[in-house]
């Protein structure tokens, strides 16, 4: 990390900004310096993503001042922003997947030779800005639509470069991203700061910030907690001045009176094209939690025991009756939910209203119960605390733990009996994480089983009533309640002969 302090790149101060009469900002203080990358933390609703907009050129402020090379500028626009090289980028990204690298990272202003676009010098130009970051694995004339998620955020990161950026803001990075992918993001992060590029880094993992960050900035309620060193801050602290309360009560204990039954989910040595021998008892009233590294078959397994990825070997059990589940609509009659991992692209119809979200499976799969569920809606996303002005309200206009919520309802209305969770807390903040972790611990003492993939060890570790570890598509080990990080990652690498194998998945 970069510590030798310098005169700021970028500052704001007072700003305010307020939405149909609530202000957002109250007065924030905020600056980033040279080769520096500083943190903003909050939960969702905090006033991160506003801020970033007003630095961005995205929203003007109501009120305050933000300052460029020590002086004040009014960028009323992004490509003004961007021209005077302050360049933000943000979770969903802005390219074109038809199109090459080269033309996504110069688009609007190509290169031009006697009138027409100078594709070759399109390509060195991009070519030079890939190299710098030592990216040689990417091709300018690549179509962006063939590229992987990582590869696609290197393209933006480029692109930012191509504007000569001095400030480059990032909202949630790695989101998407295997541990594999990270490293890569952090490296090139490294190569930027050491560069004299100042980073403003907004992640809702905490890890991420305290490896990548000098300075960490907290908003609550669309104020400025503090501004601190990140040495002079514990994760514990940080956690506690952005919710309330301490890192000990991040993950709720089981609700009394909680008991293990019967198996709900029983497999014996099921396979698909991507897992293969899958033997695991899934009891009510208890949490599983299901850990492994990237590619090691975690989705897969959840998604065979859904029916997308259909099971074609092995047999399955639900309830103590054999069960063939061939489709995802055969799995909700059955008594299934699936929380997928990505809520954008599966898990929510974005510009329709929160009503129309939550009733969306009993519509397709219990259509008659759709007048009564209408009426249960309202009960529900109470229960869950959705913060919206409305059901009727687009849900691509909540933030990111409502939505995840609106995800839940959406399932609750259902009825299931077992609960699949893959990354169930992905791109929410720790209010909202704690929140499902809650449902959780309800759904188990209500007589569910809830089966958990998470890419977080403390998560699987907080949450867990039991551990079963994958790796190459098999499912390796069981772990105990409380197991240490080392024991798992052991298990999922291969490296260890930790737990017992998890046959039959019996305590």
């Amino acid at each position: 990390m970069t510590t030798t302090v310098t005169q700021p790149v970028l500052s704001v101060t007072g700003i305010r900004k307020s939405f149909f009469g609530v202000e957002v900002l109250k007065g924030i203080d905020f600056d980033v310096r040279p080769g520096e990358v500083h943190g903003l933390v909050g939960e969702n609703g905090a006033g991160k993503s506003t801020l970033m907009k007003i630095i961005a050129g995205v929203q003007p402020a109501d009120d305050g001042v933000v300052s460029y090379r020590g002086e004040e500028v009014h960028h009323a626009h992004p490509r003004q922003a961007m021209d005077a090289g302050i360049v933000t980028v943000f979770q969903e990204f802005t390219l074109l997947p038809e199109r090459t690298v080269a033309q996504n990272v110069y688009l609007g202003r190509e290169p031009r030779r006697r009138g027409l676009v100078d594709q070759r010098a399109m390509n060195t130009r991009t070519a030079e800005l890939l190299s710098d970051l030592g990216v040689s694995f990417i091709e300018p004339h690549a179509r962006v639509g063939s590229l992987t998620v990582a590869e696609q955020q290197i393209v933006e990161i480029v692109k930012a470069l191509s504007f000569d950026a001095q400030v480059i803001s990032m909202d949630e990075p790695t989101a998407a991203l295997s541990d594999r992918e990270v490293e890569l993001l952090y490296a090139i992060i490294r190569r930027l700061t050491s560069r004299g590029v100042a980073v403003i880094y907004v992640s809702h993992r905490l890890k991420e910030i305290f490896d990548l960050c000098d300075r960490i900035t907290i908003l609550k309620d669309g104020a400025l907690v503090s501004t601190d060193e990140t040495t002079a801050l514990t994760t514990d602290e940080l956690v506690r001045r952005m919710v309330g309360r301490s890192i000990q009560s991040y993950f709720p204990d089981a609700v009394e009176g909680t008991a293990v039954g019967e198996p709900r989910l029983e497999l014996d040595r099921c396979g698909n094209a991507y897992v293969d021998g899958v033997s695991l008892t899934l009891r009510a009233g208890e949490i599983v939690g299901i850990a492994g590294l990237q590619g090691s078959g975690r989705t897969e397994l959840v998604e065979g025991v859904f029916g997308i990825q259909a099971f074609t070997r092995g047999s399955m059990r639900i309830d103590g009756a054999p069960a063939r589940i061939t489709s995802a609509r055969a799995a909700v009659r059955a008594g299934l939910a699936l929380v997928s991992e990505d809520r954008k692209a599966q898990g929510l119809a974005l510009g329709q209203s929160i009503m129309d979200n939550a009733l969306l499976v009993v519509r397709s799969v219990f259509a008659g119960r759709t007048a009564a569920s209408r009426r249960e809606v309202p009960g529900v996303l109470s229960s869950l605390e959705v913060s919206s002005q409305g059901v009727d309200q687009e849900v691509r206009f909540l933030s990111g733990g409502n939505q995840q919520k609106v995800v839940l309802a959406k399932w609750l209305l259902t009825g299931p009996q077992i609960v699949l969770f893959d990354e169930p807390t992905r791109g929410i903040d720790v209010g909202a994480k704690y929140a499902v972790y809650q449902l959780m611990r309800d759904l188990a003492a209500q007589g569910k089983a809830v089966l958990m993939v998470s890419s977080e060890l403390p998560e699987v570790i907080g949450m867990s009533d039991r551990i079963l570890v994958m790796h190459d598509g098999e499912l390796v080990a069981e772990l105990p309640a409380g197991s240490a990080e080392h024991e798992i990652l052991g298990a999922a690498t291969g490296a260890s002969d930790t737990g017992t194998a998890a046959e039959g998945g019996a305590r």
